[in-house]
Protein backbone atom coordinates (compact mmCIF):
# COMPACT_ATOMS: atom_id res chain seq x y z
CA UNK A 1 0.00 0.00 0.00
CA UNK A 2 1.49 3.35 -1.10
CA UNK A 3 1.25 5.95 1.65
CA UNK A 4 3.66 8.79 0.95
CA UNK A 5 6.19 10.41 -1.35
CA UNK A 6 9.85 11.13 -0.70
CA UNK A 7 10.60 14.84 -0.23
CA UNK A 8 14.19 14.63 1.07
CA UNK A 9 17.11 12.19 1.01
CA UNK A 10 20.09 12.72 3.32
CA UNK A 11 22.30 9.64 3.42
CA UNK A 12 20.45 6.93 5.38
CA UNK A 13 17.73 9.46 6.36
CA UNK A 14 14.71 9.77 4.07
CA UNK A 15 11.84 12.22 4.72
CA UNK A 16 8.42 11.48 3.23
CA UNK A 17 5.15 13.45 3.19
CA UNK A 18 1.58 12.16 3.08
CA UNK A 19 2.27 9.64 5.85
CA UNK A 20 -1.08 9.90 7.68
CA UNK A 21 -1.93 6.87 9.81
CA UNK A 22 1.60 5.50 10.28
CA UNK A 23 3.16 5.09 13.73
CA UNK A 24 6.56 5.57 15.32
CA UNK A 25 8.93 2.66 14.67
CA UNK A 26 6.74 1.21 11.92
CA UNK A 27 8.64 -0.52 9.11
CA UNK A 28 8.17 0.95 5.62
CA UNK A 29 9.47 0.09 2.16
CA UNK A 30 11.19 3.01 0.44
CA UNK A 31 11.09 3.62 -3.36
CA UNK A 32 10.41 1.09 -6.07
CA UNK A 33 13.48 -0.82 -4.88
CA UNK A 34 11.53 -1.59 -1.64
CA UNK A 35 14.41 -0.65 0.69
CA UNK A 36 13.73 -1.45 4.35
CA UNK A 37 13.29 1.59 6.60
CA UNK A 38 11.97 2.45 10.05
CA UNK A 39 10.04 5.57 11.04
CA UNK A 40 11.98 7.43 13.74
CA UNK A 41 10.22 10.84 13.74
CA UNK A 42 6.71 12.07 12.95
CA UNK A 43 5.63 15.70 12.37
CA UNK A 44 2.00 15.98 11.22
CA UNK A 45 1.92 14.00 7.96
CA UNK A 46 5.73 14.05 7.50
CA UNK A 47 7.81 11.07 8.60
CA UNK A 48 11.58 10.76 8.97
CA UNK A 49 12.74 7.28 8.04
CA UNK A 50 16.11 5.65 8.76
CA UNK A 51 16.83 3.34 5.85
CA UNK A 52 18.76 0.17 6.58
CA UNK A 53 20.22 -0.10 3.07
CA UNK A 54 22.29 2.07 0.73
CA UNK A 55 20.17 5.01 -0.53
CA UNK A 56 22.30 5.94 -3.56
CA UNK A 57 20.05 6.63 -6.56
CA UNK A 58 16.88 7.23 -4.53
CA UNK A 59 15.16 10.48 -5.55
CA UNK A 60 12.46 12.92 -4.50
CA UNK A 61 8.94 11.92 -5.52
CA UNK A 62 9.45 8.17 -5.25
CA UNK A 63 6.83 6.21 -3.26
CA UNK A 64 6.97 4.95 0.32
CA UNK A 65 5.00 1.79 1.14
CA UNK A 66 3.56 1.18 4.61
CA UNK A 67 3.56 -2.22 6.31
CA UNK A 68 1.68 -1.21 9.51
CA UNK A 69 4.12 -3.39 11.47
CA UNK A 70 7.00 -2.51 13.80
CA UNK A 71 10.44 -3.97 13.17
CA UNK A 72 10.22 -7.61 14.25
CA UNK A 73 12.46 -10.67 14.25
CA UNK A 74 11.53 -14.27 13.53
CA UNK A 75 12.16 -16.61 16.44
CA UNK A 76 12.22 -20.38 16.03
CA UNK A 77 14.38 -23.41 15.17
CA UNK A 78 17.27 -22.56 12.88
CA UNK A 79 18.62 -19.49 14.65
CA UNK A 80 21.68 -21.30 16.01
CA UNK A 81 24.65 -21.64 13.62
CA UNK A 82 23.19 -18.76 11.56
CA UNK A 83 24.79 -15.44 10.68
CA UNK A 84 22.48 -12.49 10.17
CA UNK A 85 22.94 -8.85 9.29
CA UNK A 86 21.63 -6.09 11.59
CA UNK A 87 17.99 -6.57 10.52
CA UNK A 88 18.03 -10.40 10.61
CA UNK A 89 18.59 -11.14 6.96
CA UNK A 90 20.48 -14.48 6.67
CA UNK A 91 23.79 -13.66 5.01
CA UNK A 92 24.51 -17.25 3.94
CA UNK A 93 21.15 -17.47 2.13
CA UNK A 94 21.69 -14.06 0.53
CA UNK A 95 25.11 -15.16 -0.72
CA UNK A 96 23.56 -18.23 -2.30
CA UNK A 97 20.90 -16.04 -3.93
CA UNK A 98 22.79 -12.94 -5.05
CA UNK A 99 26.51 -13.52 -4.54
CA UNK A 100 29.02 -11.89 -2.22
CA UNK A 101 27.22 -8.53 -2.02
CA UNK A 102 23.79 -7.85 -0.54
CA UNK A 103 21.41 -6.79 -3.33
CA UNK A 104 19.35 -3.75 -2.34
CA UNK A 105 15.73 -4.54 -1.53
CA UNK A 106 16.37 -8.28 -1.24
CA UNK A 107 13.84 -10.04 1.00
CA UNK A 108 14.89 -13.44 2.37
CA UNK A 109 13.10 -15.00 5.37
CA UNK A 110 15.26 -15.31 8.51
CA UNK A 111 14.22 -18.92 9.13
CA UNK A 112 14.43 -21.63 6.46
CA UNK A 113 10.91 -22.33 5.20
CA UNK A 114 11.79 -25.68 3.61
CA UNK A 115 13.78 -27.46 6.33
CA UNK A 116 11.83 -29.98 8.40
CA UNK A 117 12.28 -30.33 12.15
CA UNK A 118 11.24 -33.25 14.35
CA UNK A 119 8.73 -31.93 16.89
CA UNK A 120 8.24 -33.98 20.08
CA UNK A 121 5.27 -32.78 22.17
CA UNK A 122 5.59 -32.53 25.95
CA UNK A 123 2.12 -31.06 26.55
CA UNK A 124 -1.04 -33.14 26.18
CA UNK A 125 -4.36 -32.76 24.45
CA UNK A 126 -7.09 -31.10 26.61
CA UNK A 127 -4.37 -29.54 28.81
CA UNK A 128 -4.81 -25.91 29.83
CA UNK A 129 -1.79 -23.84 28.79
CA UNK A 130 -0.65 -20.28 29.44
CA UNK A 131 1.85 -17.87 27.83
CA UNK A 132 5.38 -19.31 27.98
CA UNK A 133 4.34 -22.90 28.65
CA UNK A 134 6.36 -25.45 26.67
CA UNK A 135 4.35 -27.35 24.06
CA UNK A 136 7.19 -29.49 22.72
CA UNK A 137 10.85 -29.73 21.79
CA UNK A 138 12.97 -29.72 18.64
CA UNK A 139 16.60 -30.90 18.60
CA UNK A 140 17.99 -27.73 16.99
CA UNK A 141 21.66 -28.72 17.25
CA UNK A 142 23.50 -31.55 18.98
CA UNK A 143 23.92 -29.19 21.97
CA UNK A 144 20.58 -27.41 22.25
CA UNK A 145 16.98 -28.57 22.49
CA UNK A 146 14.76 -25.82 21.13
CA UNK A 147 11.61 -25.49 23.23
CA UNK A 148 8.45 -24.49 21.37
CA UNK A 149 6.53 -22.21 23.74
CA UNK A 150 3.02 -20.81 23.84
CA UNK A 151 3.38 -17.24 22.48
CA UNK A 152 2.87 -14.31 24.89
CA UNK A 153 -0.78 -13.24 24.92
CA UNK A 154 -2.10 -16.73 24.07
CA UNK A 155 -3.75 -19.07 26.59
CA UNK A 156 -6.40 -21.74 26.45
CA UNK A 157 -7.00 -25.47 26.07
CA UNK A 158 -5.04 -27.68 23.66
CA UNK A 159 -7.48 -29.10 21.09
CA UNK A 160 -4.80 -30.97 19.14
CA UNK A 161 -1.04 -31.41 19.37
CA UNK A 162 0.98 -33.30 16.75
CA UNK A 163 4.19 -35.28 16.58
CA UNK A 164 6.49 -35.66 13.57
CA UNK A 165 8.48 -33.74 10.97
CA UNK A 166 7.28 -30.19 10.32
CA UNK A 167 8.36 -26.99 8.60
CA UNK A 168 8.52 -23.92 10.85
CA UNK A 169 5.31 -22.60 9.23
CA UNK A 170 3.33 -25.81 9.83
CA UNK A 171 0.89 -26.05 12.74
CA UNK A 172 2.17 -28.24 15.58
CA UNK A 173 -0.74 -27.55 17.96
CA UNK A 174 -4.22 -26.04 18.03
CA UNK A 175 -5.34 -24.05 21.08
CA UNK A 176 -8.90 -23.05 21.95
CA UNK A 177 -8.83 -19.46 23.23
CA UNK A 178 -11.55 -17.02 24.27
CA UNK A 179 -11.48 -15.65 20.71
CA UNK A 180 -11.69 -19.03 18.98
CA UNK A 181 -9.28 -21.80 17.98
CA UNK A 182 -5.81 -20.79 16.71
CA UNK A 183 -3.00 -22.80 15.13
CA UNK A 184 0.44 -22.63 16.73
CA UNK A 185 3.50 -23.09 14.51
CA UNK A 186 7.19 -22.98 15.37
CA UNK A 187 7.72 -19.28 14.53
CA UNK A 188 7.23 -16.43 16.96
CA UNK A 189 7.55 -12.84 15.77
CA UNK A 190 8.54 -10.17 18.26
CA UNK A 191 9.14 -6.39 17.96
CA UNK A 192 12.82 -5.84 18.67
CA UNK A 193 12.47 -2.62 20.66
CA UNK A 194 10.15 -4.25 23.22
CA UNK A 195 11.50 -6.51 25.98
CA UNK A 196 9.96 -9.96 26.07
CA UNK A 197 7.73 -10.41 29.15
CA UNK A 198 8.93 -12.21 32.28
CA UNK A 199 7.36 -13.20 35.60
CA UNK A 200 9.97 -11.90 38.01
CA UNK A 201 13.52 -10.55 38.08
CA UNK A 202 15.92 -12.11 40.59
CA UNK A 203 19.27 -11.08 42.07
CA UNK A 204 22.17 -12.68 40.11
CA UNK A 205 24.00 -14.98 42.54
CA UNK A 206 26.13 -17.33 40.41
CA UNK A 207 29.31 -16.39 38.53
CA UNK A 208 29.57 -16.64 34.77
CA UNK A 209 32.76 -18.71 34.55
CA UNK A 210 34.77 -17.40 31.60
CA UNK A 211 38.02 -19.36 31.89
CA UNK A 212 39.93 -16.05 32.03
CA UNK A 213 41.76 -15.81 35.35
CA UNK A 214 41.76 -12.04 35.86
CA UNK A 215 38.02 -11.93 35.17
CA UNK A 216 36.86 -14.94 37.19
CA UNK A 217 39.10 -14.42 40.22
CA UNK A 218 39.46 -10.65 40.56
CA UNK A 219 36.50 -9.11 38.71
CA UNK A 220 33.78 -11.73 38.15
CA UNK A 221 30.50 -11.10 36.37
CA UNK A 222 27.35 -12.88 37.51
CA UNK A 223 25.01 -14.87 35.28
CA UNK A 224 22.36 -12.33 34.40
CA UNK A 225 24.78 -9.45 35.01
CA UNK A 226 26.21 -6.64 32.91
CA UNK A 227 29.83 -5.79 32.10
CA UNK A 228 31.71 -3.39 29.87
CA UNK A 229 35.22 -3.52 28.37
CA UNK A 230 36.41 -0.01 27.47
CA UNK A 231 39.84 0.50 26.02
CA UNK A 232 41.87 2.12 23.24
CA UNK A 233 42.51 0.65 19.82
CA UNK A 234 44.75 -2.39 19.92
CA UNK A 235 44.34 -3.13 23.62
CA UNK A 236 42.55 -6.43 23.07
CA UNK A 237 38.79 -5.76 23.47
CA UNK A 238 37.80 -8.03 20.63
CA UNK A 239 40.10 -10.88 21.70
CA UNK A 240 38.65 -10.73 25.22
CA UNK A 241 35.12 -10.91 23.81
CA UNK A 242 36.13 -13.79 21.53
CA UNK A 243 37.51 -15.62 24.59
CA UNK A 244 34.29 -15.00 26.49
CA UNK A 245 32.22 -16.25 23.56
CA UNK A 246 34.40 -19.35 23.25
CA UNK A 247 34.81 -20.41 26.85
CA UNK A 248 32.21 -18.86 29.17
CA UNK A 249 29.79 -21.42 30.62
CA UNK A 250 26.70 -19.88 29.00
CA UNK A 251 24.61 -22.37 27.03
CA UNK A 252 23.83 -19.91 24.21
CA UNK A 253 26.06 -17.15 22.79
CA UNK A 254 24.73 -14.24 20.73
CA UNK A 255 27.68 -12.36 19.23
CA UNK A 256 26.78 -8.92 17.83
CA UNK A 257 29.36 -7.26 15.61
CA UNK A 258 27.85 -3.77 15.52
CA UNK A 259 30.29 -1.61 13.61
CA UNK A 260 33.63 -3.31 14.16
CA UNK A 261 35.94 -4.39 11.36
CA UNK A 262 34.81 -7.18 9.06
CA UNK A 263 37.97 -9.23 9.60
CA UNK A 264 37.07 -9.60 13.29
CA UNK A 265 33.73 -11.19 12.42
CA UNK A 266 35.57 -13.33 9.88
CA UNK A 267 37.83 -14.60 12.68
CA UNK A 268 34.75 -15.71 14.60
CA UNK A 269 33.28 -17.42 11.55
CA UNK A 270 36.54 -19.17 10.72
CA UNK A 271 37.44 -20.22 14.27
CA UNK A 272 34.17 -21.26 15.89
CA UNK A 273 33.39 -24.29 13.66
CA UNK A 274 36.81 -25.75 14.56
CA UNK A 275 36.83 -24.89 18.28
CA UNK A 276 35.32 -27.32 20.76
CA UNK A 277 32.95 -26.38 23.56
CA UNK A 278 34.84 -27.18 26.84
CA UNK A 279 31.70 -28.68 28.43
CA UNK A 280 30.51 -30.89 25.55
CA UNK A 281 33.37 -31.22 23.06
CA UNK A 282 31.05 -30.12 20.22
CA UNK A 283 31.83 -27.24 17.79
CA UNK A 284 31.16 -23.86 19.42
CA UNK A 285 29.07 -22.66 16.48
CA UNK A 286 26.35 -25.14 17.50
CA UNK A 287 25.44 -22.87 20.42
CA UNK A 288 26.10 -19.52 18.73
CA UNK A 289 24.09 -16.92 16.80
CA UNK A 290 26.10 -14.28 14.93
CA UNK A 291 24.79 -10.80 14.09
CA UNK A 292 27.15 -9.03 11.68
CA UNK A 293 26.75 -5.36 10.89
CA UNK A 294 30.37 -4.45 10.31
CA UNK A 295 31.91 -1.05 9.59
CA UNK A 296 31.40 -1.36 5.82
CA UNK A 297 27.66 -2.16 6.14
CA UNK A 298 24.79 0.38 6.36
CA UNK A 299 25.21 2.69 9.34
CA UNK A 300 21.50 2.81 10.22
CA UNK A 301 21.29 -0.99 10.57
CA UNK A 302 24.09 -0.80 13.15
CA UNK A 303 21.64 0.72 15.62
CA UNK A 304 19.06 -2.00 14.90
CA UNK A 305 21.57 -4.85 15.23
CA UNK A 306 21.80 -4.38 19.01
CA UNK A 307 18.05 -4.89 19.42
CA UNK A 308 17.96 -7.80 16.96
CA UNK A 309 20.60 -9.68 18.96
CA UNK A 310 18.99 -8.88 22.33
CA UNK A 311 15.57 -10.14 21.22
CA UNK A 312 17.03 -13.43 19.99
CA UNK A 313 18.90 -13.76 23.30
CA UNK A 314 15.73 -13.08 25.33
CA UNK A 315 13.91 -15.78 23.35
CA UNK A 316 16.45 -18.44 24.38
CA UNK A 317 16.49 -17.08 27.93
CA UNK A 318 12.71 -17.66 28.03
CA UNK A 319 13.35 -21.36 27.35
CA UNK A 320 15.32 -21.48 30.61
CA UNK A 321 18.82 -21.26 29.13
CA UNK A 322 21.83 -19.29 30.34
CA UNK A 323 22.50 -16.82 27.51
CA UNK A 324 25.40 -14.40 27.01
CA UNK A 325 25.41 -11.46 24.59
CA UNK A 326 28.69 -9.97 23.31
CA UNK A 327 28.28 -6.53 21.71
CA UNK A 328 31.33 -5.28 19.80
CA UNK A 329 31.26 -2.35 19.99
CA UNK A 330 28.67 -0.09 21.61
CA UNK A 331 30.74 2.98 20.64
CA UNK A 332 30.05 2.30 16.95
CA UNK A 333 26.38 1.86 17.82
CA UNK A 334 26.42 5.24 19.59
CA UNK A 335 28.16 6.83 16.61
CA UNK A 336 25.38 5.53 14.35
CA UNK A 337 22.84 7.19 16.66
CA UNK A 338 24.87 10.41 16.55
CA UNK A 339 24.88 10.42 12.75
CA UNK A 340 21.13 9.84 12.48
CA UNK A 341 20.47 12.42 15.22
CA UNK A 342 22.54 15.00 13.32
CA UNK A 343 20.60 14.38 10.12
CA UNK A 344 17.35 14.82 12.08
CA UNK A 345 18.72 18.21 13.22
CA UNK A 346 18.19 17.32 16.87
CA UNK A 347 19.85 19.39 19.60
CA UNK A 348 23.23 17.70 20.22
CA UNK A 349 24.45 16.70 23.64
CA UNK A 350 28.03 16.19 24.82
CA UNK A 351 30.51 15.66 21.94
CA UNK A 352 27.63 15.71 19.46
CA UNK A 353 25.93 12.57 20.79
CA UNK A 354 22.13 12.81 21.10
CA UNK A 355 20.74 13.96 24.43
CA UNK A 356 19.06 10.56 24.88
CA UNK A 357 22.34 8.60 24.62
CA UNK A 358 22.32 7.65 28.32
CA UNK A 359 18.70 6.46 28.10
CA UNK A 360 19.41 4.26 25.07
CA UNK A 361 22.48 2.67 26.69
CA UNK A 362 20.58 2.03 29.94
CA UNK A 363 17.69 0.55 27.95
CA UNK A 364 20.14 -1.85 26.28
CA UNK A 365 21.82 -3.12 29.46
CA UNK A 366 18.59 -3.25 31.50
CA UNK A 367 17.36 -6.11 29.31
CA UNK A 368 19.94 -8.34 31.01
CA UNK A 369 19.01 -10.25 34.14
CA UNK A 370 18.29 -13.47 35.98
CA UNK A 371 14.56 -14.06 35.66
CA UNK A 372 11.67 -16.38 36.31
CA UNK A 373 10.44 -17.01 32.78
CA UNK A 374 6.87 -16.51 31.65
CA UNK A 375 4.96 -19.78 32.28
CA UNK A 376 2.06 -21.20 34.28
CA UNK A 377 2.35 -21.54 38.05
CA UNK A 378 3.00 -25.30 37.81
CA UNK A 379 6.37 -24.67 36.13
CA UNK A 380 9.01 -22.36 37.59
CA UNK A 381 11.59 -21.95 34.83
CA UNK A 382 14.66 -19.80 35.42
CA UNK A 383 16.78 -18.20 32.70
CA UNK A 384 19.65 -15.72 32.63
CA UNK A 385 20.80 -13.15 30.10
CA UNK A 386 24.29 -11.68 30.59
CA UNK A 387 25.34 -8.66 28.50
CA UNK A 388 28.99 -7.76 27.87
CA UNK A 389 29.63 -4.65 25.79
CA UNK A 390 32.92 -3.42 24.38
CA UNK A 391 33.43 0.36 24.28
CA UNK A 392 35.98 2.00 21.97
CA UNK A 393 36.48 5.59 23.17
CA UNK A 394 38.70 7.79 20.96
CA UNK A 395 42.27 7.59 22.24
CA UNK A 396 41.18 5.36 25.12
CA UNK A 397 39.68 8.37 26.93
CA UNK A 398 37.52 6.98 29.76
CA UNK A 399 35.78 10.37 30.16
CA UNK A 400 34.11 9.77 26.79
CA UNK A 401 30.28 10.16 27.05
CA UNK A 402 29.65 6.58 25.88
CA UNK A 403 31.99 5.17 28.56
CA UNK A 404 30.50 7.33 31.30
CA UNK A 405 26.90 6.54 30.31
CA UNK A 406 27.81 2.83 30.27
CA UNK A 407 29.52 2.90 33.67
CA UNK A 408 26.38 4.38 35.20
CA UNK A 409 24.39 1.22 34.42
CA UNK A 410 26.81 -1.75 34.36
CA UNK A 411 28.13 -3.45 37.48
CA UNK A 412 31.44 -4.80 36.14
CA UNK A 413 34.17 -2.64 34.65
CA UNK A 414 37.09 -4.32 32.90
CA UNK A 415 39.37 -1.38 32.07
CA UNK A 416 41.87 -2.10 29.31
CA UNK A 417 45.26 -0.39 29.41
CA UNK A 418 47.32 0.35 26.30
CA UNK A 419 50.52 0.40 28.43
CA UNK A 420 49.91 -3.21 29.46
CA UNK A 421 49.17 -4.10 25.84
CA UNK A 422 52.43 -2.44 24.75
CA UNK A 423 54.27 -4.67 27.26
CA UNK A 424 52.49 -7.69 25.70
CA UNK A 425 50.60 -8.38 28.93
CA UNK A 426 47.26 -9.88 27.88
CA UNK A 427 44.47 -9.69 28.82
CA UNK A 428 45.52 -6.04 29.18
CA UNK A 429 43.00 -5.36 31.96
CA UNK A 430 44.26 -2.89 34.54
CA UNK A 431 43.65 -4.44 37.98
CA UNK A 432 44.01 -1.06 39.72
CA UNK A 433 41.04 0.61 37.97
CA UNK A 434 38.75 -2.36 37.24
CA UNK A 435 35.99 -3.46 39.61
CA UNK A 436 33.05 -5.84 40.07
CA UNK A 437 29.96 -5.07 42.13
CA UNK A 438 28.78 -8.70 42.08
CA UNK A 439 31.39 -9.96 44.56
CA UNK A 440 29.07 -9.94 47.56
CA UNK A 441 26.32 -11.70 45.59
CA UNK A 442 28.45 -14.56 44.24
CA UNK A 443 30.88 -15.01 47.17
CA UNK A 444 28.62 -17.60 48.93
CA UNK A 445 28.51 -19.70 45.75
CA UNK A 446 32.29 -19.56 45.22
CA UNK A 447 33.15 -20.33 48.84
CA UNK A 448 30.82 -23.34 48.72
CA UNK A 449 31.56 -24.67 45.22
CA UNK A 450 35.27 -23.76 44.81
CA UNK A 451 36.90 -23.27 48.23
CA UNK A 452 36.09 -21.71 51.58
CA UNK A 453 39.20 -19.48 51.31
CA UNK A 454 38.32 -18.06 47.87
CA UNK A 455 37.24 -14.63 49.18
CA UNK A 456 40.18 -14.29 51.59
CA UNK A 457 42.74 -15.27 48.94
CA UNK A 458 41.26 -12.88 46.38
CA UNK A 459 41.40 -10.03 48.92
CA UNK A 460 45.03 -10.82 49.77
CA UNK A 461 46.00 -10.90 46.08
CA UNK A 462 44.31 -7.53 45.47
CA UNK A 463 46.04 -6.03 48.54
CA UNK A 464 49.44 -7.22 47.31
CA UNK A 465 48.83 -5.73 43.84
CA UNK A 466 47.80 -2.41 45.36
CA UNK A 467 50.82 -2.37 47.70
CA UNK A 468 53.05 -3.07 44.70
CA UNK A 469 51.97 0.21 43.05
CA UNK A 470 52.91 2.13 46.21
CA UNK A 471 56.21 0.30 46.71
CA UNK A 472 57.27 0.87 43.10
CA UNK A 473 56.95 4.62 43.63
CA UNK A 474 59.11 4.39 46.77
CA UNK A 475 61.69 2.20 44.98
CA UNK A 476 61.97 4.77 42.18
CA UNK A 477 62.82 7.43 44.76
CA UNK A 478 65.19 5.57 47.09
CA UNK A 479 66.24 2.53 45.03
CA UNK A 480 65.48 -1.17 45.50
CA UNK A 481 68.43 -1.62 47.86
CA UNK A 482 66.88 0.75 50.42
CA UNK A 483 63.60 -1.12 50.89
CA UNK A 484 63.19 -3.99 53.35
CA UNK A 485 63.29 -7.69 52.48
CA UNK A 486 59.59 -7.97 53.40
CA UNK A 487 58.73 -5.27 50.86
CA UNK A 488 60.93 -6.98 48.29
CA UNK A 489 58.93 -10.17 48.87
CA UNK A 490 55.69 -8.23 48.35
CA UNK A 491 57.02 -6.87 45.05
CA UNK A 492 58.15 -10.35 43.97
CA UNK A 493 54.77 -11.89 44.86
CA UNK A 494 52.97 -9.12 42.98
CA UNK A 495 55.18 -9.79 39.96
CA UNK A 496 54.34 -13.49 40.22
CA UNK A 497 50.59 -12.75 40.42
CA UNK A 498 50.85 -10.50 37.37
CA UNK A 499 53.07 -12.66 35.18
CA UNK A 500 52.26 -16.19 36.33
CA UNK A 501 48.54 -15.80 37.11
CA UNK A 502 46.94 -12.74 35.46
CA UNK A 503 48.86 -13.00 32.19
CA UNK A 504 47.14 -15.55 29.96
CA UNK A 505 47.92 -16.76 26.44
CA UNK A 506 44.73 -16.93 24.36
CA UNK A 507 46.50 -19.00 21.70
CA UNK A 508 47.98 -21.70 23.96
CA UNK A 509 46.09 -24.99 24.02
CA UNK A 510 46.10 -25.28 27.85
CA UNK A 511 46.55 -21.69 29.02
CA UNK A 512 43.67 -20.30 26.92
CA UNK A 513 41.07 -21.61 29.39
CA UNK A 514 41.33 -22.22 33.15
CA UNK A 515 38.61 -23.75 35.31
CA UNK A 516 37.58 -22.07 38.57
CA UNK A 517 39.21 -24.84 40.60
CA UNK A 518 42.52 -24.55 38.76
CA UNK A 519 42.42 -20.74 39.12
CA UNK A 520 42.08 -21.11 42.87
CA UNK A 521 44.91 -23.67 43.03
CA UNK A 522 47.23 -21.49 40.91
CA UNK A 523 46.66 -18.44 43.08
CA UNK A 524 46.95 -20.47 46.28
CA UNK A 525 50.47 -21.76 45.51
CA UNK A 526 51.64 -18.17 44.82
CA UNK A 527 50.13 -16.95 48.11
CA UNK A 528 51.39 -20.04 49.93
CA UNK A 529 54.95 -19.12 48.91
CA UNK A 530 54.30 -15.52 50.02
CA UNK A 531 52.93 -16.46 53.46
CA UNK A 532 55.66 -19.00 54.20
CA UNK A 533 58.23 -16.54 52.90
CA UNK A 534 57.04 -13.84 55.32
CA UNK A 535 57.40 -16.27 58.24
CA UNK A 536 60.89 -17.26 57.07
CA UNK A 537 61.93 -13.59 56.76
CA UNK A 538 60.70 -12.95 60.30
CA UNK A 539 62.91 -15.86 61.41
CA UNK A 540 65.97 -14.32 59.80
CA UNK A 541 66.06 -15.76 56.27
CA UNK A 542 67.13 -13.35 53.54
CA UNK A 543 65.04 -12.41 50.51
CA UNK A 544 67.85 -13.48 48.16
CA UNK A 545 67.71 -16.99 49.64
CA UNK A 546 63.95 -17.15 49.06
CA UNK A 547 64.30 -15.88 45.51
CA UNK A 548 66.84 -18.60 44.67
CA UNK A 549 64.54 -21.51 45.58
CA UNK A 550 63.89 -23.96 42.74
CA UNK A 551 60.17 -24.29 43.51
CA UNK A 552 59.56 -20.84 42.04
CA UNK A 553 60.13 -22.28 38.56
CA UNK A 554 57.36 -24.82 39.18
CA UNK A 555 55.02 -22.00 40.25
CA UNK A 556 55.74 -20.25 36.95
CA UNK A 557 54.91 -23.41 34.98
CA UNK A 558 51.74 -24.21 36.95
CA UNK A 559 49.61 -22.54 34.25
CA UNK A 560 50.42 -25.48 31.97
CA UNK A 561 49.15 -28.14 34.38
CA UNK A 562 46.27 -29.98 32.74
CA UNK A 563 42.84 -29.92 34.36
CA UNK A 564 42.90 -33.66 35.14
CA UNK A 565 46.26 -33.43 36.95
CA UNK A 566 45.38 -31.12 39.86
CA UNK A 567 47.35 -33.27 42.29
CA UNK A 568 50.49 -31.59 40.95
CA UNK A 569 49.48 -28.47 42.88
CA UNK A 570 49.63 -30.51 46.12
CA UNK A 571 53.15 -31.55 45.17
CA UNK A 572 54.13 -27.89 44.63
CA UNK A 573 52.66 -27.00 48.04
CA UNK A 574 54.80 -29.68 49.70
CA UNK A 575 57.92 -28.48 47.90
CA UNK A 576 57.28 -24.90 49.04
CA UNK A 577 57.08 -26.08 52.65
CA UNK A 578 60.14 -28.30 52.47
CA UNK A 579 62.40 -25.87 50.55
CA UNK A 580 61.53 -22.87 52.72
CA UNK A 581 61.95 -25.00 55.86
CA UNK A 582 65.45 -25.96 54.71
CA UNK A 583 66.62 -22.33 54.44
CA UNK A 584 69.17 -21.07 56.99
CA UNK A 585 67.72 -18.81 59.72
CA UNK A 586 69.40 -16.35 62.11
CA UNK A 587 71.03 -18.31 64.87
CA UNK A 588 70.86 -21.58 62.87
CA UNK A 589 73.60 -23.28 60.94
CA UNK A 590 73.24 -23.64 57.20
Amino acid sequence: MIVGKIIKVSGPLVVASGMEGVRMYDIVRVSEKKLIGEIIELKKDTASIQVYEETTGIGVGEPVYATDQPMTVELGPGLLESIYDGIQRPLDKIKATSGDFITRGIDVPALDREKRWHFSPVANKDEKVFPGDILGEVQETTLIKHKIMVPPGVSGEIIDIYKGEFKVTDAVAKIKTDNGAIDINMIQRWPVRTSRPIKEKLIPDKPLATGQRILDTLFPVAKGGTACIPGPFGSGKTVVQHQLAKYCDAQIIVYIGCGERGNEMTDVLMEFPHLKDPQSGQPLLKRTVLIANTSNMPVAAREASIYTGLTIAEYYRDMGYCVAVMADSSSRWAEAMREISGRLEEMPGEEGYPAYLGHKIAEFYERAGRVICLSSDKEKREGTLTVVGAVSPPGGDLSDPVVQATLRVVKVFWGLDDKLAARRHFPAINWLISYSLYLDNIAPYLTKQVHADWVADRQLAMRILQEEAELQEIARLVGMEAISDRDKLTLETARSIREDFLHQNAFHEIDTHTSLEKQYRMLRVILHFHKDGEIALDDGTTFDALKALGVREEIVKSRYIEEDKMRKFDEIDKKIDSQIESLPRSGKSA
